[in-house]
């Protein structure tokens, strides 16, 4: 089976500076990869993870936006409350500045939103996913029902219901993009500038950042 890569690329501004992965990233990976795959399975989208997370924070267990997310996953309270109540057998501790516990919300948080949306591809569940991430699944559903009353694909977020609706709740701050492909292209998986962006790849499931 020819090898795939799967790439998420965060796009920065347009004049995008390359720079190294963060040395937290290689200090929580095993701890990502572990709670994917207790929560997701083999399969688990673990680049996607490490991108998202990325974003979110830069991999700083201690930060804090000024709206108040803190923590590696940047939830807010209000979040952290539910979640914990929601799963209190492994979350209920409430501690989204422990790393481990804030990993462990975050793969736990995109697996509630992803059984529960329904879209064209898988592309653009993910991308209904991180949006319902930062912006609550209340939010998507409001979305997808605007774009299904303007007469256009509900079930697709690229070219539809990202363009047609100008409140719609990006996928994370910044866009992501995935692209597969196959091994031809390997290269250096740590990092390269490829549309100008930090690169987390995945390479016959073995996550590589």
């Amino acid at each position: 089976m020819k090898a795939v890569i799967l790439f998420i690329l965060l796009i920065t501004a347009c004049h995008p500076v390359l720079a190294a992965v963060p040395g937290d990233a290689a200090r929580y990976k095993r701890d990502l990869i572990r709670v994917s795959h207790a929560q997701w399975g083999l399969d688990a989208p673990v680049a996607t993870f490490a991108a998202q997370i990325h974003q979110e924070s830069r991999w700083r267990s201690d930060a804090r936006s000024p709206v108040g997310a803190v923590g590696l996953a940047q939830f807010m309270p209000a979040t952290s409350k539910w979640i914990a109540g929601t799963y209190p057998s492994s979350l209920g501790n409430n501690q989204p500045y422990n790393p481990v516990w804030a990993l462990q919300a975050l793969v736990t948080y995109n697996h509630w939103h992803y059984q529960r949306i329904k879209a064209d591809t898988d592309c653009d569940r993910w991308a209904f996913t991180l949006s319902a991430y930062n912006g609550g699944l209340g939010w998507v559903q409001r979305d997808q029902k605007k774009a299904a009353s303007q007469g256009l694909d509900s079930g697709q977020y690229w070219g539809q219901l990202n363009s047609s609706t100008p409140g719609a709740v990006p996928p994370i701050s910044k866009r992501i993009v995935v692209i597969q492909t196959g091994s031809s292209i390997a290269g250096n998986l740590n990092i390269r500038r490829l549309a100008g962006g930090m690169v987390y790849a995945i390479k016959n499931g073995i996550p590589h950042f």
